[in-house]
């Protein structure tokens, strides 16, 4: 009796096994679908970075059986957002699934709100990578579900999230995302005692810094830097997306002057920020270079921010380096390490500064990455500070 009702069980659990796993197949199928459109609208976003403040660089991409009818990305300010560049080019979108990287706006800005287009278009899912973190302009998943269109949140969000990290922090914080980026030896040194640091690494790391400074809005260094290297601060190659990188000096004195300054040079946009005001810093600014009176580095950046400079690049020296850590307002970390040693009591650190008191205040890196570049060992992270 046991074998009869075990055999007469069996089938339909088999059923049932079989439908489960079917409508996981689906699923998985479906989920790897909204993953591979979703790619697509990632790489439109792409070609808006640096191109879009204050809004954040987003794609978007209209599919519908399998094909694709429109696509776009974030136009400057006050142009099209990524939606609408989208169904501008598709034509008729009756039916199909928007693709877009952040989620639409809900309310009007420069533009009029993305979701006041998509509703009546005929789009009837929208599928959305990254909610917005903006309080003014958020709850357009919200506004399109009341509309009767199907949303899905979260589709390669991670990816999403780190494409417009600057904005997001940005959002929070009015400060930009600031990644302190040195080359430097295996005990941590970033010049000679001499001062000497040409070239601690080699050529595969120097080339994917120009690759980063090209992602950046704003290279940063600290008078030293600009006085003993005389650095260029441009992009070289490497391919740039957007305009070239604003070129800073910040310090809390302008250096005495000099015409063969190549942040003078028209390659490129450059600014000084001081906190101290000087007949010095008048005569940069009668060379030709804009000179900002800061209160106090916080500051410099979040002006930097507020002109639309949301990724910022901190190329040194040891003392730019030790402030922005001990002001905790670095927040990404990004090292070049060549198998060499330098010692040296004098020798410039990267961290040149007062450094932390005991180990519970020490500065911990997560998310770390390494890769081998040449002969270096290219570590990046993001810092965390002690809570």
């Amino acid at each position: 009796m046991v074998c009869l009702e075990f055999a007469l069980v069996t089938p339909y659990f088999k059923i049932a096994v079989v439908a489960v796993r079917l409508a996981m197949m689906k699923e998985k199928t479906l989920s790897d679908i909204h993953q591979h459109w979703m790619q697509l609208a990632l790489n439109e976003a792409l070609k808006a970075v640096g191109n879009t403040h204050p809004n954040p660089a987003v794609g978007a991409v209209i599919v519908r059986d399998g094909q694709v009818l429109g696509k776009g990305y974030t136009q400057p300010c006050g142009g099209h957002h990524a939606e609408v560049e989208a169904l501008k080019r598709a034509g008729d979108v009756q039916g199909a699934t928007l693709y877009v990287t952040l989620e639409p706006c809900a309310s009007q800005g420069r533009t009029p709100a993305c979701t006041a287009a998509i509703i009546p278009s005929g789009i009837v899912q929208v599928v959305i990578a990254s909610s917005d973190p903006n309080p003014n302009m958020a709850g357009g998943a919200d506004v399109l579900q009341q509309a009767g269109i199907d949303v899905i949140l979260g589709v390669c969000k991670d990816e999403a999230d780190v494409l417009n990290r600057p904005f997001f922090h940005y959002i929070k914080t009015n400060m930009p995302w600031l990644i302190a980026k040195a080359a430097i030896s295996l005990d941590g040194k970033m010049a000679t005692r001499t001062k000497h640091s040409q070239w601690i690494s080699g050529a595969e790391s120097r080339q994917h810094a120009h690759g980063v400074r090209a992602l950046c809005d704003a290279i940063v260094v600290g008078v030293g830097t600009l006085v003993h290297d005389n650095p260029s601060l441009t992009v070289r190659d490497a391919r740039m997306i957007g305009k070239p990188p604003l070129r800073v000096m910040l310090g809390k004195h302008a250096p005495k002057p000099w015409k063969d300054c190549k942040l003078l040079s028209d390659e490129a946009p450059s600014r000084f920020y001081i906190t101290h005001d000087s007949e010095d810093a008048q005569a940069w600014r009668d060379l030709g270079m804009q000179v900002m009176l800061v209160e106090d580095y916080q500051a410099a950046f979040k002006h930097l921010a507020a002109d639309g400079c949301l990724q910022v690049l901190l190329e040194g020296g040891g003392k730019l380096h030790a402030a922005c850590l001990e002001y905790g307002i670095s927040n990404e970390l990004l090292l070049y390490q060549a198998p060499v040693l330098m010692g040296g009591v004098e020798a410039l650190s990267f961290w040149h500064g007062e450094g932390v008191a005991t180990m519970q205040d020490a500065l911990h890196i997560k998310n770390i990455e390494r890769v081998m570049l040449g002969q270096d060992m290219c570590i990046r992270g993001d810092i965390v500070y002690p809570s």
